[in-house]
């Protein structure tokens, strides 16, 4: 009786370390999982910061595009107003220079005929 009483001591000994060493083994993963989950949330944080600064960079450049995009319209609809302008413009200048061409057509024929004349009446008042 008294070696199986050393023995069951001697075992419940040996199970009291083993409760002692698991509950210590416990509290250090305890604390690495407490360490752990910190550091997974800092890192979340950081993520969330650097997400909502691209969507607000992308925001950003939504808002530039957007005005590029009018500034471009805007454009082009100027762009499109100086080419009727340079038509017409250009129309005209056609017309004027055919103005011009049938002018000098006309002055030409006039002078040809004054020259004549003026032969004429130079060659009557030799005679």
């Amino acid at each position: 009786v008294a070696m199986e009483t050393v023995s069951l001591e001697h075992q419940i000994q040996s199970v009291q370390r083993h409760i002692a060493f698991l509950k210590k083994e416990q509290m250090e993963l305890l604390h690495d999982l407490h360490l752990e989950i910190l550091r997974l949330q800092k890192h979340c944080s950081e993520l969330t910061h650097d997400l909502e600064i691209k969507e607000l960079e992308a925001r950003q450049q939504d808002v530039l595009d957007r005005e590029l995009e009018e500034k471009c319209r805007a454009m082009e609809a100027q762009l499109q107003e100086k080419e009727k302008a340079n038509l017409e413009l250009r129309k005209e200048l056609r017309q004027k220079e055919t103005l011009v061409a049938a002018l000098r057509s006309s002055l030409r024929s006039k002078e040809r005929r004054f020259l004549e004349e003026l032969k004429r009446r130079s060659h009557r008042v030799t005679i």
